[in-house]
């Protein structure tokens, strides 16, 4: 049952069925919560207080899922939107509105979710840029009614259909200028587009990562096997840092799989995020929002309160970034990630930074840590940022028997986090502070750092 679904009253509505419904309020992930007749209804682009007529997609026993087709009556909070494409799906809501919203949503998860209570909520901290703020997008191509080549993003509720974009305003201007140089080119080649009903057809995706301080930029085409000009696609490309070219049979529309051949430039990206030089593989994860980063992994460091002399356990480290800012703090860093690429780039941005009290190995926290205990000794503080999913019960475990007197909880969505704090809890923690940061204006998305202590 989906979050904010109780026990239906009213008739169960038949897919593809027109209704018109009044948004109460917002669920987690950014749906609308309507209701008719007590059945609960999920709107997508549905804002608090508009009348809508939506279309229901799909109608369970306990609830349905529905995209508002009309807005009838805009609610009180509803503004004109600045993007004309669906990646700003919260553009609609004043930016506190969004703060007020997305703060509420993490108090509601841990209190009704974790049935948590006697944490300090902090104030979400806002981001830098509502706009412009991304550092990577991944694109795809499509065509339009004409046949012509686009580039952009999947519709809302219709995957085979691509939004063009000429200026996606999540990204900077350099970096959309980089993204169009490449489409033009492969315009006056006359690539088709992959059709995903069919399977057929050469270009992909297109992704651009763009470093924020350094103003270096890559480009990474994804396309079905094949030839096409290299030397006229790196004439066309220009101005970059890196370019490159990644083919894959994958079936499934993905940029992880597939042969990734460097074209020309650089095959990482060089930043600068905390006073750090990093370099970053064209599939390392790395937060898209460079700025709020530096907030994130600030804070962070913050609820880890180091005096020198604690060794530091970094699960799920990526490319190492939280384990390097904290390293000149600490006594010693141990980071671990299952993406061996990831682990090359933390291993490579210690030397950089000439970072000499921080390892970081490979392997699948899972399996590896008790290991990882028996080889470095009990931690006296364990960060860890796992994905969205959040962690898992053996996780959970292996994390409870490292036994370290400090947990700084990394999280990226509150009702993953919420059931992970409170097993933590059972188990002799107390959660002591979390907050909120806006790393992704004008979307749903919720990130925040949370301290647990253990007791005694």
């Amino acid at each position: 049952m989906m979050e904010g679904a109780t026990k239906p009253t009213g008739a169960r509505p038949a897919r593809g069925e027109l209704l018109e419904l009044t948004v109460d309020s917002l669920a987690f992930g950014g749906a609308g919560v309507a209701r008719r007749d007590g059945y609960v209804v999920f709107v997508q682009d549905g804002m608090p207080g508009d009348r809508v007529r939506a279309e229901v997609h799909k109608a369970k026993r306990a609830y349905a899922e529905a995209r508002a087709i009309e807005i009838l009556k805009p609610g009180p909070d509803r503004i004109a939107p600045l993007a004309s494409h669906p990646g700003a799906p919260w553009q609609v809501l004043s930016y506190e509105r969004q703060l007020k919203i997305k703060h509420a949503q993490v108090d509601d998860a841990l209190r009704r979710i974790g049935r948590l209570s006697g944490f300090e909520l902090e104030e979400i901290v806002p981001a830098v840029e509502p706009w412009r703020y991304r550092n990577k997008l991944e694109y795809s191509f499509g065509t339009d009614a004409d046949g012509r080549l686009v580039c952009g993003f999947h519709a809302p509720g219709r995957w085979e259909e691509i939004v063009e974009l000429t200026d996606s305003l999540l990204a900077s201007e350099p970096a959309n200028a980089a993204r169009e140089r490449v489409v033009e080119w492969c315009r006056a080649q006359g690539l088709s587009a992959f059709d995903r009903r069919t399977h057929e057809g050469f270009l992909r995706n297109l992704v651009v990562r763009e470093g924020r301080r350094t103003g270096e930029l890559q480009v990474r085409l994804v396309t079905s096997p094949g030839e096409l000009d290299r030397a006229g696609l790196i004439a066309a490309a220009q101005p970059l840092g890196g370019l490159l070219w990644t083919r894959t049979d994958s079936v499934a529309e993905t940029t992880q799989e597939g042969e990734t051949e460097l074209l020309d430039g650089g095959d990482r990206l060089e930043e600068e995020i905390g006073g750090m030089r990093v370099r970053i593989s064209s599939t390392a994860f790395f937060q898209t929002n460079t700025e709020m980063a530096e907030r994130l992994y600030g804070l962070a460091i913050d609820y880890a309160t180091a005096t020198g002399t604690e060794r530091v356990y970094d699960l799920y480290c990526g490319i190492g970034t939280i384990g390097l800012l904290i390293a000149p703090r600490v006594a010693e860093v141990w980071g671990l990630e299952l993406v061996e690429e990831a682990v090359a780039d933390a291993i490579a941005n210690a030397r950089l930074n000439e970072v000499e009290n921080a390892q970081f190995f490979a392997g699948d926290v899972r399996l590896v840590l008790r290991e990882l205990v028996q080889r470095a000794g009990r931690p006296d503080t364990l960060v860890v940022d796992p994905p969205r999913s959040g962690l898992s019960q053996k996780v959970v475990r292996r994390i409870i028997e490292a036994g370290p007197r400090r947990i700084v909880y990394v999280s990226c969505n509150p009702t993953t986090l919420a059931p992970n704090a409170a097993q933590l809890v059972e188990a002799g923690y107390a959660l002591r502070r979390v907050r909120p940061v806006d790393m992704f204006p004008q979307t749903p998305h919720i990130e925040c750092v949370a301290l647990l202590e253990r007791h005694g």
